[in-house]
Formats: structure tokens, sequence, C-alpha cells
């Protein structure tokens, strides 16, 4: 995921500190052409090998190839689908590319002895009322998993919540919807978010990578949620304009209430256990959380892969509520798929 919003920072940031080789890996042709162009622009002159590798997570025999080629000391994986109602209306594709996409990476990893492989996770996956968050918590559970049998990888993972201007966050769509004139829509009036800055994140996962053992799940404070309405208020005043509403009639910019989207949380969680462990670093906090066993887990995954495969999604649903503790669906299936066959049996 070299191309995306914390890919690319993350570049940016390994490229600030001299590596021998930076190995960039994008399913988006467009995304790592520009990244590469980005870092050849930004770093001039620096010594560093600039390696920009077109392929996918789920194309495992892809990813043995990259690794063993270049033997990469450490893998971040940022490579996700990660926009809620997208893949909630796209369950496979989602599960497909978040779990078995993390599961080949992983393996390809520790079959070529990396020394680091650090998953960006997503309070998402806390207590997931989605199939994204759900996917990533299995994608977490996958690295727990491999982290007692893999010897030496140290497998590790870092959860945060929303980053400011990230491809699909509000922040870029408000200032759009600023731009046209209004109204900003906001799902929920009471609707919180934690939110970060890229560079922020992007710093703290290496420094969280960076201090791992095996296994770990690690949290960034984020601080406090903050009320996505607030956050529309503020930007319309940050524009120079006012906020349309009955107290100001004739104000500039209306704030339009659409509805809670398709697996959308009210409000997101950073932990799910009530035991954090401070660590060196005050931003960073290590998380417990239960985990099944690759001898239990495997087989479980195998029964996933099969569902997926014939695009079952009744199935998979509930193989996911099986597997992922606290995975509690908060609306029917909307997949595409499943509703328009569902649609067609009904005669309709």
């Amino acid at each position: 995921g070299a191309g995306g919003s914390i890919g690319s920072e993350l570049c940016r940031q390994i490229m600030a500190v001299g590596p021998s080789k930076l190995l960039m890996v994008d399913q988006s042709e467009f995304a790592l052409y520009a990244i590469h162009q980005d870092l050849l622009e930004s770093f001039p002159g620096v010594d560093s090998v600039l390696v920009p590798l077109l392929g996918s997570v789920q194309d495992e025999d892809r990813m043995r190839e990259v690794m063993s080629t270049w033997r990469p000391n450490t893998v971040y994986h940022a490579a996700a689908y990660k926009h809620v109602p997208i893949v909630e209306h796209n369950m496979a594709e989602g599960i497909k590319n978040n779990v078995f996409g993390t599961l080949s990476a992983a393996l390809a990893a520790a079959d070529n002895q990396v020394a680091n492989f650090v998953l960006i996770s997503t309070d998402k996956a806390v207590r997931p009322t989605n199939v994204m968050g759900a996917s990533k918590r299995l994608s977490e559970m996958v690295l727990q998993a491999l982290a007692v049998t893999a010897i030496q990888t140290k497998f590790s993972m870092v959860r945060f919540g929303n980053v400011l201007d990230s491809s699909g966050s509000v922040v870029p769509k408000f200032r759009q919807q600023i731009r046209g004139g209004g109204p900003i829509t906001v799902t929920h009036p009471e609707i919180t978010r934690y939110f970060m800055t890229i560079s922020e994140a992007s710093q703290l996962v290496i420094q969280s990578g960076a201090m791992t053992t095996r296994g770990d799940v690690f949290v960034l404070d984020m601080g406090q949620p903050v009320k996505i309405f607030a956050l529309a208020c503020r930007m319309i005043e940050l524009a120079g304009l006012t906020v349309k509403d009955d107290v100001n009639p004739t104000g500039d910019i209306a704030i339009e209430i659409v509805g809670m989207r398709p697996g959308e949380k009210l409000h997101e969680e950073l932990l799910m256990g009530d035991n954090p462990e401070s660590t060196s670093h005050p931003r960073i906090i290590k998380a417990h959380e239960e985990f099944l066993p690759w001898e239990q887990l495997e087989p479980q995954l195998q029964k996933l892969k099969i569902a997926l495969d014939v695009n079952d999604i009744g199935a998979i649903r509930l193989l996911m509520q099986t597997l992922v503790t606290g995975y509690t669906p908060i609306d029917e299936i909307v997949d595409w798929l499943h509703t328009k066959d569902r649609a067609q049996l009904s005669g309709s």
C-alpha cells in the first residue's frame, strides 16, 4: 500500500533516514507512479535505491518473489480496503484483500526471514459493527497467531483512528462541499471520531514497530474524539463563511443530516480489553487482546476461504461472527451481489 495515505507518508519518513533500499508495492499503477515521482523530487541525490513494484497483497506468489528477491528487513503492511460502506457492499472482496492479503504477505515475510512485519490497523477493529472493522480485527488475529509460530519474524500491529486529509475521509469531503456552496452532509448530529495527522500517525507507526517484541497490538493515543457536526461548523468558519441554520437562515453553508450509512458506528473505540499497558513512548499503548492459536485459526480460515470462493455471503457473515469476538452487525446484509440475487429470487 505504498501509494496510499499512510503508505506514502511512511515512504517519505523512511527516506528521510536514508535506507539502503526502499521497496514500494502497490496494486494501483498511478498511486505507485505518484509516490515514486514524489520521492525522486523530494530526495534528490540520496543514495537510497527506490524500487516501485506493482502487485497485490492477494497474490502470494508475487509477495514471495518480491521478498525472496530483495530480502527486506522490515515490511509495513498498509494495503487495505478501508471505506466502511464500500466494503459493506462488497463483503467478499473486502475480506479477501484485508484478511487473506495480510495472510499471504505475512507468510511470505516469515518464509523469507523478514525481521519485522507491521500491520496498519484501525479503531474500527474494536467490537466491530461492519465488515471492514471485522476484517481488520481478523487480520490482527492472523498476525497474533503467526507471531507464536514464526521464529525469525516479529509481527506487530498498530491500531489508530481516522487520519486528517486521508483519501475518503470527511475533511477533504467537507472542503469540497464548502467549495461547492454546500450543504455539508453529516450522517448523525452526535457522531464522533478520533483524528490524527497523517505525519503524526506514520511517525508513531515506525516507533511502534521498533519497540515490538512479538505479536504486540499497539494503540496510538488519539486524544479526545471529535464531534463531526462541530468539525463541520469549524471548517465553515475557517473558510470565512457562516453556518446556515434556523438561527441564521441567511448563512452561507447549510449542514444536512443524511442518516447513518451501512455498518457505521456512532462512536469508535480503541481498546477491547481493560488492561492496557504503557510503553516507553507516552503516545503508544500496548493492548492485550485474545486470539486463537494458529492450529485452531487455520482450519477456520480455510472454511472462510471456501465461502469466499463461492461468494456465499450469508455463510461469510456467520463465519466472521464466529471468528471475531464482539463482531455485531447493526444492519441487514447489503452486499450488492447478495441483494441482487435475493431480489431476483423473490421475483422483484
